[in-house]
């Protein structure tokens, strides 16, 4: 099949976009207002941006009355966000999280989840959540789309401070993915959790390169650098 998005029909029951970028790792961000009010919410438009210093970014569309998500305005506000690692485990608490409720409702208390202090930021961290990331507003992107919700912000933070339960780190010091069982979203109303995984190495042998891929600064530094790993 072919066919131009908002030109030429699809001819499908339901619009194929969101189901062919797969799987999508979540943003589950936190965040709190002005007020010190708290918000959560996931956001399937999620990912790193660079390691060294350390980037992630989320993507939010606008809500069903075409107003900017609490996320982002927090984020800008505050200057801060949390990213939680979403798992299967948590995964009601995730959906229970996404649902669009007033300004000021704490989706904490609604998933029945537990907050945790974060330590150089305000927004909480999810107790049960593996892996959290404390992280600075570095920046916003907007891009104009058809309303209501077609318009997106993209917030971009610095990571200042990372959390892993030692429950997940394996005896050779490497996360343990399988055990973590991370949520990713997929199309339609459908998710996935990773359940096996396999590597591959670059070929070539350039230090340099597998220092990245493995997204190791001080490895990647020293192999440009000439100097001794």
């Amino acid at each position: 099949m072919y066919y131009e998005p908002g030109v030429t029909p699809h001819g499908l029951p339901h619009d194929p976009f969101k189901s062919c970028v797969i799987p999508r790792p979540i943003g589950w961000i936190s965040t709190v207002d002005a007020q010190g009010r708290h918000n959560l919410a996931p956001y399937s438009q999620f990912q790193n941006v660079t390691f060294d210093p350390p980037i992630v970014m989320f993507s939010a569309n606008q809500t069903t009355q075409g107003e900017r998500k609490d996320s982002v305005r927090n984020a800008e506000q505050t200057g801060e966000f949390v990213w939680n690692m979403a798992t299967y485990a948590l995964r009601d608490a995730v959906n229970i999280s996404a649902e669009e409720v007033p300004h000021g409702v704490d989706e904490f208390d609604r998933a029945g989840l537990i907050k945790l202090p974060s330590r150089l930021v305000k927004p909480m961290r999810v107790q049960g959540s593996p892996i959290q990331f404390e992280c600075v507003y570095l920046n916003s992107l907007r891009f104009p789309g058809k309303p209501p919700m077609g318009t997106a912000d993209v917030v971009f933070g610095r990571v200042v401070a990372i959390h892993i339960d030692d429950e997940v780190i394996s005896d050779q010091g490497l996360i343990d993915v399988l055990k973590i069982q991370p949520l990713a979203r997929m199309g339609y109303y459908d998710y996935t959790f990773v359940e096996n995984q396999f590597q591959m190495v670059i070929p070539g042998n350039s230090k340099a390169l597998l220092a990245g891929l493995e997204g190791s600064a001080d490895k990647a530094a020293n192999s440009s650098s000439g100097s001794p790993r």
